[in-house]
């Protein structure tokens, strides 16, 4: 919004005085900063207001260890205040010009509106089961459907005929491995690969979130990760490269995404706006949901939050490298599959209990101890998908 405001000022007196907005490094910055403000200055009130709207409610799920009974009469549903300070910090920062920008605030805020759902129906019905699956699959085919043929989809052809193409690249690129040496391109297949990313990022995310603190700092990370990722592949920024014309050696300007062989996302340095967005979100929300939690995420705010990570995957042409980013949550959506796998087949259990991180706490280890470990190894998946950037 603000961005749009400078164009429509720029030549004037005022437009020389808000110059820097045309900067996209500081409008990430400032995208972040301000989400992290917003949701500070709100959320102790928007908590007060849960609280008292679900005084009584028990907002535990069912399928968890014991000791999670304690913690009945904590307020779910905190992931609204994720939500407001995402759109909010997006609106005011990126160029909503950009058809990316509005993609991941479809996914973001559709998959938001099926956890909201979720949520409404077990807090109204007292019980832990809320929309049943088949519906919420439906919902994020929808949501996901009406983005890539609504938003990612043209439908006149050059000749002025009737058609639809694919407003994004259908290449994959793979970690360690240059894109000029392998780059399959998907066609129209490619629409159901990243359904399979979004929608399973989505649900991943969400099993995820069962303990104080645990789903949220691997997003920020991940948020981190794609900020990286999109600014380096939507920005002309170049590196001096030596190239060797007619025997002499001499610099010449190279572009980064080029030079580190991965492929061009138009409006890259906007997704970055928006991933900067994300991580002062996760953060405030963090300071009131960090062990003892103030307020759980409930799934309005997993599932909007794993739907936007499987989108900026999607969009920022990583898709198969946000296996890695999503370390933890692809390890938590792995156990469950393992776990399911294994008892209808040999009537065993692999897991003590699924996802994996209960599993940990009836093996008698801490909650927090358990948290923090995986933080980091959230940290390390990050670096690693940041490392194969070079190695390609």
């Amino acid at each position: 919004m603000l961005y749009l405001l400078y164009e429509v000022i720029q030549n004037s007196e005022a437009g020389r005085v808000l110059n820097f907005l045309r900067y996209p490094t500081f409008r990430i910055i400032a995208a972040g900063v301000f989400a992290l403000l917003l949701g500070m200055l709100i959320g102790p009130k928007l908590i007060a207001r849960l609280r008292l709207k679900q005084h009584g409610q028990s907002n535990v799920r069912e399928d968890t260890p014991d000791s999670h009974q304690k913690k009945k009469g904590t307020p779910t549903m905190g992931g609204a205040l994720i939500l407001l300070c995402i759109a909010a910090g997006t609106l005011l920062f990126a160029d909503l010009k950009s058809r990316a920008v509005w993609v991941m605030l479809l996914l973001t805020l559709g998959y938001g509106f099926i956890g909201f759902l979720d949520d409404w129906l077990k807090l109204s019905k007292r019980n832990s089961k809320g929309l049943a699956g088949r519906k919420k699959m439906v919902l994020q085919t929808f949501f996901f459907l009406v983005a890539v043929f609504g938003l990612l989809t043209t439908w006149t052809l050059p000749d002025g005929s009737f058609g639809p193409t694919l407003l994004i690249n259908t290449k994959l690129t793979l970690p360690f491995i240059p894109t000029r040496w392998f780059n399959p391109d998907l066609g129209w297949f490619y629409v159901f690969f990243a359904w399979i990313v979004v929608v399973g990022t989505s649900n991943a995310v969400n099993l995820t979130d069962g303990l104080d603190g645990l789903a949220i700092v691997p997003t920020i990370v991940s948020a981190i990760t794609f900020a990286v990722l999109c600014y380096v592949a939507g920005t002309t920024l170049s590196i001096a490269d030596a190239e060797v014309v007619g025997g002499v050696s001499k610099l010449v300007a190279t572009p980064l995404y080029q030079y580190l062989g991965v492929l061009q996302v138009p409006g890259g340095a906007e997704l970055a706006v928006f991933c900067a967005a994300i991580v002062g979100a996760g953060i405030s929300f963090l300071w009131f949901n960090t062990y003892p939690a103030s307020v759980f995420m409930g799934d309005i705010g997993s599932l909007a939050l794993g739907g936007a990570l499987g989108g900026l995957a999607m969009l920022s042409k990583n898709e198969v490298v946000s296996a890695i980013i999503h370390g933890i949550f692809f390890a938590e959506i792995l156990s469950v599959m393992i776990q399911v796998t294994s008892f209808k087949m040999t009537g065993k259990r692999v897991f003590k209990m699924a996802p994996v991180h209960h599993h940990f706490e009836l093996k008698g280890m801490a909650e927090p101890k358990i948290i923090v470990r995986f933080w980091i190894v959230s940290i390390l998946c990050g670096g690693v998908a940041l490392l194969s950037l070079k190695l390609r």
